[in-house]
Order: structure tokens, then C-alpha cells, then sequence
């Protein structure tokens, strides 16, 4: 999917929409921000810093040695093209153990909670707007494009949020906007109460169709 519409600053959604379960955005407290040791956050980025850099390098050496191509055969071209995609694949692969070794840090396990949007089956309304509220304080507003709902619609479920919260119980509330197939406005929210133990959090929240031709909020799983 391609980069989202939000509102309010200080949301950050990551991971928008995956197409396959189990579900796996991310406004971190200040609390939360102060048990990351400023060392390691110091640390995946540097390290992250100096991967790009050197493979900036390395590509910008193999592509600077395409310019000479008139030089080089069919076959060195072809090894060099394969060194280009091997480097590309390493990239990527770094690149995602270091989003998830930051994930790790930002979101401990005991402290970590995440919350999912999926649409239910045969939804006939247009979904606009999802606004989470966690024990009183917003922590995501997220705006959906058309791509967006298509990939919902398909049975895709979407990461909204991902933070921390201490354990305990917990309030959580969900805002929800959107059009009827007449056109007309709808709004509607529902407020449900979760514990949260010293393992991950995984709350999803399906929305479906209601005898009023509106949205329903349901949580999965509860």
C-alpha cells in the first residue's frame, strides 16, 4: 500500500495493511520512551545509517562500471546485473531485522499493545475514519484511501497502532466515520475494556454492517 493520510501529529502508523493473519502506528509514550537506553536507539541507527551508506556505495561503483558497457560482454553484464539484485535482497533483509530489533526496543513484551481494523464480509458502507482512543488519550486517527479499502475488503487487516501501555485494565475506544451507499453521513463509537498481561496485546477490531444500514464494532476474538 502507498503512504497514508493522517491527521494529528503526533500519529505515527506503520505497517498499514497485511493480507494475511495472525495479525502482528506506533506512538510510544514518553514513559515508555525512557526505559529505551538512548544507546540503543543510538545503535540500530548508526548501524542502519552505515548499511545504507555503504550499499549507496557499492551501487553507485556497479552502475558507474555499467557506463562501459560497450566494453564488457553479455556475460559480464549479466553478472553484474546479479550482483546489483543479490545486493538489493541483502538490503532488504538487514532492513527488516533492524525494524524488528527496533520494534523490540521501542515495544517490550510486557508493556506492548497493538490494535488491528479488519472489515467483515459483505460490508456495504464506505469506511472513512477510524479514531483510537486508549484510557482516555487518542493515539491513532487514521484516514483510508481507495487502495486502502480495497485491500480491507480482500480480507486484508490493518496495523492501526502499536504502543505501550502498563498492565492492567484498560479502556479502549473506537470512532468510526464514514458514507451509506445513499450517500448519506454516518458516525458511530463503542468502548470496550481490556486487560493486558506481560505478554503481547493483540486487540482486533472488525467492523461490519448494522440493521441500520450503518457500522457495528466488534471486538475478534472476545
Amino acid at each position: 500500500m502507498g503512504p497514508k493520510d493522517h491527521r494529528g501529529g503526533s500519529n505515527n502508523v506503520t505497517d498499514p495493511l497485511v493480507a494475511t493473519r495472525p495479525i502482528r502506528s506506533a506512538l510510544v509514550p514518553p514513559t515508555a520512551r525512557a526505559r529505551i537506553g538512548h544507546r540503543d536507539r543510538y545503535s540500530i541507527s548508526h548501524l542502519r545509517f552505515i548499511i545504507w551508506t555503504a550499499t549507496l556505495v557499492l551501487l553507485t561503483s556497479l552502475l558507474s562500471s555499467a557506463g562501459v558497457a560497450e566494453e564488457l560482454s553479455k556475460k559480464q553484464m549479466q553478472g553484474l546485473d546479479e550482483q546489483v539484485q543479490e545486493i538489493k535482497s541483502d538490503v532488504l533483509r538487514i532492513a527488516s531485522e533492524l525494524s524488528l530489533l527496533e520494534e523490540k526496543l521501542l515495544y517490550p513484551s510486557n508493556t506492548q499493545v497493538a490494535v488491528f481494523v479488519s472489515l467483515a464480509e459483505g460490508v456495504t458502507f464506505r469506511l472513512d475514519s477510524v479514531q483510537i482512543q486508549i484510557s482516555g488519550e487518542v493515539v491513532a486517527h487514521h484516514i483510508y484511501s481507495f487502495k486502502e479499502l480495497e485491500a480491507l475488503g480482500k480480507g486484508g487487516v490493518q496495523r492501526i497502532y502499536t504502543g505501550n501501555v502498563p498492565t492492567g485494565e484498560h479502556q479502549l475506544e473506537v470512532s468510526i466515520g464514514g458514507k451509506l451507499p445513499n450517500g448519506e453521513d454516518f458516525s458511530g463509537s463503542k468502548s470496550f475494556g481490556f486487560r493486558k498481561n506481560v505478554e503481547p496485546k493483540l486487540v482486533e477490531l472488525m467492523l461490519a454492517g448494522s440493521g441500520s444500514g450503518g457500522a457495528s464494532i466488534r471486538l475478534v476474538g472476545e
